[in-house]
């Protein structure tokens, strides 16, 4: 990034899992598979993945939608679920993220280097999530300890909807006085980061790799053949692109190339609508 970054972008909101901790956003899709295992209910990985990024209880009421799952409720109750399932099933998923949430808080590599350097650049550092309140502060926590912070993080309970509206961004951009929200970048790994981040009137950022998109641990992602590998990226970047990411990376580590680029669009008046 050159001397354009330093004033064009006020701040950079990043997501949590699958972008800046947590290789291949693993935590939530175990816990929500347990949860509906403990119903006899067997939900894919895709099926899990489809909704990711939304507030955890938005997501399982999602979930339930889905055909599969509806399918599957029914030839288990014989009836549709209802409200109270839903409130059963999130009060079940709770503690079973809490239980196994320091298992998957690893912070991702090439997230501090980045992070360091925009924030030396005067750069606002934020963060949205999916999670709650109680989560984030784990996560938040064990994070520091790795050397990544930013300087706010929110979750849906601190205002009055999650992803994909863009309430989280709108008072990250009050609360770290950035402005205008044109002169904001929102980076994460599910469509719902992106259409929080374009919803608030931001650039977005598309995270491929370490995501939602591909699901895979950092070992497992290296295990692959260079064709398999080539061939993830190209479905994970066909998906963001459909969803109007302006700009997609493999993981965080990449981000500074595609910051400076935003930089020079917002120094040319350029607007990410």
């Amino acid at each position: 990034m050159s001397n354009p970054s330093q004033s064009a972008i006020a701040a950079v909101v990043f997501d949590w899992a699958g972008t800046t901790v947590d290789h291949g956003s693993l935590a939530p899709v175990r816990t929500l598979q347990k949860v509906f295992a403990n119903r006899d209910i067997s939900l894919a990985d895709n099926v899990a993945r489809r909704d990711m990024g939304l507030a955890k209880r938005d997501h399982i009421r999602k979930l339930l939608a889905e055909p599969e799952v509806h399918t599957e409720w029914q030839r288990r109750y014989q009836r549709q679920a209802v409200e109270s399932d839903i409130d059963a099933l999130y009060q079940e998923f709770i503690p079973l993220q809490m239980s196994c949430l320091l298992d998957y808080a690893q912070v991702i590599d090439g997230v501090i280097p980045v992070v360091d350097t925009l924030r030396s650049r005067g750069i606002g550092i934020g963060g949205t999530t999916g999670y709650t309140r109680a989560m984030l502060e784990t996560l938040e926590a064990a994070a520091k300890e790795q050397g990544y912070r930013t300087d706010l993080s929110l979750c849906p309970e601190d205002v009055s909807a999650g992803r994909p509206h863009p309430f989280m961004c709108y008072q990250l951009a009050i609360d770290l006085e950035a402005s205008p929200l044109s002169a904001c970048v929102k980076i994460g790994d599910t469509i719902s980061d992106i259409e929080e981040g374009r919803n608030a009137g931001m650039w977005t950022i598309g995270v491929l790799r370490t995501g939602n998109m591909i699901g895979l641990s950092a070992q497992d992602w290296e295990a692959l053949s260079t064709e398999d590998k080539n061939a993830a990226l190209d479905r994970a970047r066909a998906v963001m692109r459909e969803h109007d990411a302006h700009f997609v990376i493999e993981s965080v580590a990449d981000a500074l190339p595609v910051l400076k680029k935003i930089a020079e669009h917002i120094v040319q008046g350029d607007q990410p609508w």
